[in-house]
C-alpha cells in the first residue's frame, strides 16, 4: 500500500479538520502520515523538524495544507517549503503525487494563489500535480462548492466547514492514495 503524508499547518483547526478529512479519504488506500507544522518546529525563523521532512522521503504522495493568510500560505507552511531546499537540490522528491488543499475567510480570498503556491513547490521538487477532477458547482452532492480544479478550497460558512467540502477533501484523499497506488 502506497503512503500519503499530510503535511499541513493549522493555527484554528480549519486547516486540520481538512487534512484529517482528506486522511479519511485515503484510508483504506493508502497508509497515512499526518504530519502537523508546530510553532515549536520553527526555531529562529527556520523549520526545524528532520522527522517531518523524512516522512515524506518516504512517501509516495504528499497533500499540502495551510490556511491562506495575506494571500498566500502561512509563514510557517512557508518555513517548512524553505527548509526542503536539501531535497530540491537532489531532487529527492520528484515523481511522488502531490495536492493541495487551503482554507481562508472569505469565498474569494486568495486561496487560488496558496494552491499555485503549492504546485510551483512541488514542480520545483519535480512532482506530479493531482487537482480535482470534480467541475466546480456540477457535482449533485456539492463537492468543490468553490470551483478550484487545482486543489481544495474553501471558507468557512457560519463558523464551520460545509460538509460539502469536507467531501471533497475525503475525495481529494481518495484520489490521491488511488493515484499513488498506480
Amino acid at each position: 500500500m502506497p503512503l500519503l503524508a499530510i503535511i499541513y499547518f493549522s493555527i484554528s483547526g480549519a486547516t486540520e479538520t481538512l487534512a484529517h478529512a482528506v486522511a479519511r479519504g485515503a484510508d483504506g488506500t493508502a497508509h497515512v502520515a499526518l504530519c502537523r507544522i508546530t510553532g515549536d518546529d520553527i526555531v529562529s525563523g527556520r523549520f526545524r523538524n528532520e522527522s517531518i521532512l523524512e516522512a515524506i522521503d518516504r512517501a509516495d504522495a504528499v497533500a499540502f495544507g495551510s490556511p491562506t493568510y495575506m494571500g498566500g500560505p502561512a509563514a510557517q507552511f512557508k518555513a517548512f517549503a524553505d527548509a526542503s531546499s536539501d531535497r530540491w537540490t537532489r531532487q529527492q522528491w520528484a515523481n511522488k503525487i502531490a495536492a493541495g488543499f487551503t482554507t481562508g475567510a472569505c469565498a474569494s480570498g486568495d486561496q487560488l494563489h496558496t494552491l499555485t503556491y503549492f504546485t510551483i513547490l512541488a514542480a520545483q521538487h519535480g512532482m506530479l500535480w493531482c487537482g480535482l477532477d470534480i467541475p466546480g458547482g456540477e457535482d449533485p452532492g456539492g463537492r468543490n462548492r468553490l470551483g478550484s480544479q487545482l486543489g481544495l478550497a474553501t471558507h468557512l460558512v457560519n463558523g464551520a466547514l460545509p460538509q460539502s467540502d469536507l467531501s471533497t477533501a475525503e475525495y481529494l484523499g481518495q484520489r490521491l492514495a488511488r493515484m499513488a497506488g498506480r
